[in-house]
């Protein structure tokens, strides 16, 4: 996030001075002016998601007077105040009223600086499917798509501006737009379409809710809400709503059709969490003349299960069941009363994965219990656990020995039986007198 040149510092003076107030009893807001540096990206035709071509050149976009929540930390900041002409070099600068939608997140967009997030924030403009208004001005549109760092919110705008300037107004050298008096490319919000973009991680069986709001001017209409999924190259439609008419393709997913109307949520619930709905869902909200998309990830976790067993002198870890891959074993031996070392030179086995997707491996190290016997420790951390799994197992001087004595008793026993089997076939073959 970028402003003009000490009003950020003003605002992060008047946050560190209101730290020791007390929040207000009722929730009060206040209009104030949000300005965020960006990227003017040249003739590239996007829909809602960030350019990935096109030159880019630096602009400043000004949402005025956005109504922020009131805790003590606005006092003393001013409202933007912009040049009286565009100089060569100098950014474009895009007046934006709010009049008409919501700005939820208002206050990430303006406390970002100070709270140590950094704000990406592209501009471009944005061209119609289908030109609905019938009008002797030419109407121009941009897309602003805005992204807080660190799991803050991810912000679509639709400004619409027109070119109907005042006689002797000042045109932009390279947009061809009338200019204000202060020197700025008045626009109007009139669309937006918001997500929180923090990563979601999930356990299998679980239910997760993805977020996704909306806010359109009053005279547009809603005409339907699409989630898709994109996981490794593919796509597919997980739900949509089309003015009324649902399509469920993923089973048991649903969104509150009546928050959807009254509220612009369109978050979609997915219950019982499979590996397969690992990915990046798309949520586009289209309106009777815009439409703009959001993206969120989610993430699908196994926790693995973990089982220790001796075999003769070996020591075998079992790790099973387990998504995403990335797995850390650790052995710990501990001899009675003394200090516990990491056990180096375990062997691990080929990886194996599921038909539903989770892994197995299993890691091995050799028993070395000394005169006194030791305590073996397989630790296991993964991502899907919030503090690592151990199990463990104490091995004495005898257990190999004692081990090794078993196997040779059962196989004795085994060779005799056989040879008793084979005995008394060769007797029913013999002729009979």
């Amino acid at each position: 996030m970028g402003s003009e040149p000490g009003w950020c510092l003003l605002l992060c003076l008047a946050l560190s001075g209101a730290a020791g107030i007390e929040p207000p009893t009722a929730e009060r807001r206040q209009a104030t002016d949000i300005v965020l540096e960006c990227l003017l990206v040249a003739e590239d035709r996007h829909q809602g998601a960030f350019a990935s071509s096109g030159d880019r050149e630096k602009a400043l976009l000004v949402l005025k007077q956005v109504p922020v929540l009131e805790d003590g930390s606005l006092e003393g900041i001013t409202d933007f105040q912009g040049s009286t002409a565009a100089k060569d070099g100098s950014p474009v600068v895009f007046e934006a009223s709010v009049d008409l939608v919501q700005i939820p997140q208002a206050e990430a967009l303006l406390h970002a600086d100070c709270s140590g997030r950094l704000v990406t924030c592209e501009i471009s403009q944005y061209f119609l499917q289908a030109r609905q208004e019938a009008s002797s001005e030419r109407t121009v549109w941009f897309i602003s798509n805005i992204q807080v760092s660190r799991g803050g919110p991810s912000v679509s705008m639709v400004m619409k501006t027109r070119t109907d300037a005042e006689t002797g107004a000042v045109w932009h050298p390279t947009l061809n737009l009338p200019l204000s008096p202060e020197g700025t490319v008045r626009t109007e919000v009139e669309f937006q379409v918001t997500s929180e973009t923090q990563t979601l991680s999930h356990l299998v069986g679980s239910s997760v809710s993805l977020h996704c709001s909306f806010s359109m001017a009053p005279d547009l209409d809603l005409i339907g809400v699409e989630w898709r999924l994109q996981h490794r190259g593919s796509g597919q439609l997980v739900y949509s709503w089309k003015t009324g008419q649902v399509q469920e393709k993923r089973k048991g997913a649903s969104l509150d059709p009546e928050q959807l109307h009254t509220a612009g949520d369109a978050s979609l619930t997915l219950p019982n969490l499979t590996l397969k709905d690992e990915g990046n869902y798309i949520c586009q909200i289209a309106t009777s003349l815009y439409q703009a998309q959001q993206i969120v990830p989610l993430n699908v976790l196994a926790p693995p299960k973990v089982q220790l067993n001796l075999a003769n002198k070996d020591l075998i870890c079992s790790i099973a069941g387990y998504y995403p891959l990335d797995v850390v074993v650790t052995w710990i031996r501990e001899e009675l009363g003394g200090i516990p070392a990491q056990v180096p030179g375990a062997s691990f086995s080929n990886l194996r994965q599921s038909m539903v997707g989770t892994y197995s491996v299993t890691s091995t190290v050799t028993a070395e219990p000394g005169s006194s016997g030791a305590t073996y420790i397989c630790q296991v951390t993964h991502i899907s656990l919030e503090e690592p799994l151990t199990v463990s197992m104490s091995v004495s001087p005898h257990t190999a020995t004692e081990q090794r004595g078993a196997f040779g008793v059962i196989l004795a026993s085994t060779l005799f039986v056989l040879g008793l089997l084979f005995l008394g076939l060769r007797i029913q073959g013999l002729p009979r007198l």
